[in-house]
């Protein structure tokens, strides 16, 4: 989901660089930047299990601002899909790739 929610973010819109820019971010292009490409890349090296735990700090983050910030005067199941890949990378933060993951492969 990662993948595809970063994928139709990259290049960020302009209606997509004005809603970070209303959330109260200092300079919004270089943040919606930030998150499209955490959502994309991480999206990515957590599919392959490659630096797995930097991934999914960077889509915690995200995910983060996405369910407390974006979502924070919306009814919970809008900001539901943002709370819950938020725990799983919070998840995959603290557990790593598994025994599959090219990250035990290199380490």
């Amino acid at each position: 989901m990662a993948i595809a929610h970063g994928w139709g973010k990259t290049p960020p819109s302009e209606k997509f660089i004005e809603g970070v820019a209303k959330m109260g971010f200092p300079m919004p292009e270089v943040f919606a930047w930030a998150a499209s490409l955490s959502e994309l890349v991480g999206g990515i090296l957590l599919a392959i299990g490659l630096a797995t735990r930097p991934a999914a700090f960077f889509i915690a983050c995200t995910m983060g601002v996405a369910g407390f910030v974006r979502h924070a005067s919306d009814p919970f199941a809008t900001a539901e899909k943002a709370f819950l890949f938020l725990a799983i990378a919070i998840a995959f933060v603290f557990i790593g790739g598994g025994k599959y993951a090219l990250d035990r492969r290199y380490a």
